[in-house]
Formats: structure tokens, sequence, C-alpha cells
């Protein structure tokens, strides 16, 4: 009886007050809305960048050059390293290797100018990360033993200098001043920020070394290994530790590498998100508590 007799005062209390009952009810749904939205935006970047990752490829294995803290003055990444890599007795479980050359680049065309990343390739990056060709071709050995000024663009790139992403191969364009022709586009994949395919170019290795980017003779920013499978990462990752260590003379716990995994790089990915959806969340809340107290006063 006493419920029911609360519950009749309240409505009284409700219907005496309408303007300031609505507002407390708008209040709320407002503070809750909030927390939801907050949340929701939390998980989506979660998703995205989750997502993104996912794409990379399952098989795949990322070399670069420093280690351990401790080791001072790291070996640097070389071409023969990644040639070692190609033993199918020293690495059975290794079935593509792609070493990388990278840096940012200006182009130019027609007035028109872009910087992006510019990324000097072997023909075996084709296969290794799986890359697929819209219009033209990708770059072969020819290209390599003749360092060819040829360049293939991400359909972004060729977008930005030219307006359109087809009917572009055989076009000349300026790469640091220097002229290039364009040998092929990329399929689209998508991607935003750092790092998207569409917007980077790739230039013959050889090409990278002589014209483009200053490196020590033989070296290479990063070196990708494709496993036979998804399920033989962990053996190609020693495989290819117990190479490096051979060649840089380095013992166990004293790496001057790091190997990187799809599933390292959405570990961190998760552990960043985890922390961006709570510090979201927990600011959505704060804003609830602070309306709810505004709206008892």
């Amino acid at each position: 009886m006493q419920l029911w007799q609360n519950f009749i005062e309240a409505l009284d209390s409700l219907s005496s007050n309408k303007v300031r009952s609505a507002l407390t009810v708008l209040g709320i749904v407002i503070g809750v809305g909030a927390v939801i939205a907050m949340l929701s935006i939390g998980r989506g970047a979660q998703d995205t960048i989750t997502g993104s990752i996912s794409g990379i490829g399952t098989n795949l294995l990322f070399i670069i050059r420093g280690g351990n803290e401790e080791v001072r003055n790291p070996e640097p990444l070389t071409l023969r390293d990644a040639e070692a890599m190609r033993d199918p007795f020293a690495a059975p479980s290794v079935i593509g290797v792609a070493p990388i050359l990278s840096g940012n680049v200006e182009l130019s065309y027609s007035g028109e100018s872009l910087i992006t990343q510019g990324m000097g390739v072997t023909p075996d990056y084709e296969s290794v990360r799986n890359v697929e060709i819209m219009e033209g071709e990708f770059i072969g050995e020819v290209h390599m033993l003749g360092r060819s000024a040829v360049v293939v663009l991400g359909p972004d790139a060729a977008e930005s200098l030219f307006g359109r992403s087809q009917g572009v191969v055989g076009e000349t364009i300026r790469i640091e001043g220097q002229p290039f022709r364009v040998l092929g586009v990329t399929a689209p994949v998508g991607g935003s920020g750092f790092s998207n395919p569409d917007e980077q170019i790739y230039v013959p290795m050889t090409t990278a070394q002589a014209r483009l980017f200053r490196r020590s003779r033989d070296s290479v920013d990063m070196i990708i290994v494709q496993a036979i499978s998804a399920e033989a990462v962990p053996a190609a990752s020693e495989e290819i530790a117990g190479i490096l260590r051979t060649r840089h003379r380095t013992p166990i716990g004293e790496d001057d590498f790091t190997i990187f995994t799809q599933q390292d790089f959405l570990d961190t990915a998760r552990t960043i998100t985890n922390v961006l959806t709570i510090f979201l969340g927990g600011i959505a809340a704060i804003s609830l508590l602070v309306g709810g107290i505004g709206i008892m006063n």
C-alpha cells in the first residue's frame, strides 16, 4: 500500500511540474545517449583498425632493423639477408621474400604535385603482398636489371596527378624532379591515413637505390616474408631469426632485428583502441553524472 501511495505522489509531482519533468527526462536521455555514442565510436574505431590489419595477411612476417635496446649499432638488413631467407633448406616454411626501400617522395605532373610514400621493391612484392594490377603491369626482372625509370601508381596517386586512375599508362611523371614512365596502376584496396596502399607508388629496387633513397650499399628498410600458411608462421619466424643471428653474428637474446606478425599488430591495435573506448566511455559517464546532479538541483 505504501508503495502504491508513493507511486501516486510521484505522478502528481510530475504532472504538476511538466516542464521540469520533461527537461529531467530529456537530460537523462541525452546523457545515456552520449554514453552509448561514445562507446560505439570507440568500438567502431577498433573494428576499423583491426579490419584493416586483418587484411594484411595471416601468413606474413615483417622484419625491421633494431631489436633489444641493449644492442648498439644494429646491423642493417640487406638484400643478401633477403636472399638467404629464400634458401629452402634454411627456411623450409618460407615461400616468398620481398625486401623494401621506402620514403616520402614528391610527384609532379603538368602543374599538379603530390607527396606520398614511395617504395623500392622487387618483382616478388606483387605475389607476397597480393597486389592486383588494374591497368598495365607490375615491375619485372627486366626493369630491375636495367634500373628502369618506371613507376607503378596507386589509384589515388594517379587520380591526384591526372584527375583519373585509368588511361595513364605510358605517361611521364616526375619523381623528385626525375622523369619516370607510368608502367601500371594498382587496383583499389581501400584505406586511409598513413601507408594507404592506394596512395603509394612502386619503383624497381635497383632504381630506388640509384636515384631516390640514400642508403648504405645493399641495405633495405624492411623485409616481408610469406610463410607457406598461417600455421607455419611461428616456424618461419624461428627460421628467419636463426638465419639473421648467423649472418649478423648475434647471440640469442641480443637480436639486432625485430619480427612482427599480423597477430602482433592486432594485439597492439586492440590495446590502444580498448584504452580509447574506456576513455571515451569515462568522459560520457562523467558528463551524465554532472548532468544528473544539475537536474536534481
